[in-house]
């Protein structure tokens, strides 16, 4: 497993920005993702989460009806779809992968990352 996040970027509060994530493996299918975020000075903390199947997903409560997490398995690609942005969304946003059903909320579980991608929302 591989993973690249596309680009962030500059966003202005309410705004929607979605992020993909690619991956250039060849076991995408067996990873259950996730994808998490970390502002400065803060720790990494999870977002969203979406089964190997991607027929389950889970939200930290602060994005929860904000944010949709979905995969398409064929295409090797998650993508995060993130609306009515906050300026607390403001972070560096990364996707992770592992080998196991359902995702981890815990950060540390997961096996391969993404390289990370700065979204800033003002205000």
């Amino acid at each position: 497993v591989q993973l690249q996040a596309s680009v962030g970027g500059l966003k202005q509060a309410g705004d929607p920005l979605t992020l993909s994530c690619v991956d250039s493996g060849r076991s995408f299918s067996l990873h259950a993702l996730g994808w998490f975020r970390q502002a400065p000075g803060a720790e990494r903390e999870f977002v969203a989460g979406i089964s190997w199947s991607g027929l389950t997903t889970n939200y930290a409560d602060s994005v929860k009806g904000r944010f949709t997490v979905s995969r398409d398995n064929a295409k090797s690609t998650a993508w995060l779809q993130m609306n009515s942005l906050k300026p607390e969304d403001t972070a560096v946003y990364y996707c992770a992968a592992v080998y196991r059903q359902l995702p981890f909320v815990e950060a540390q579980k997961y096996t391969y990352w993404g390289q990370g991608t700065q979204v800033t929302v003002s205000s």
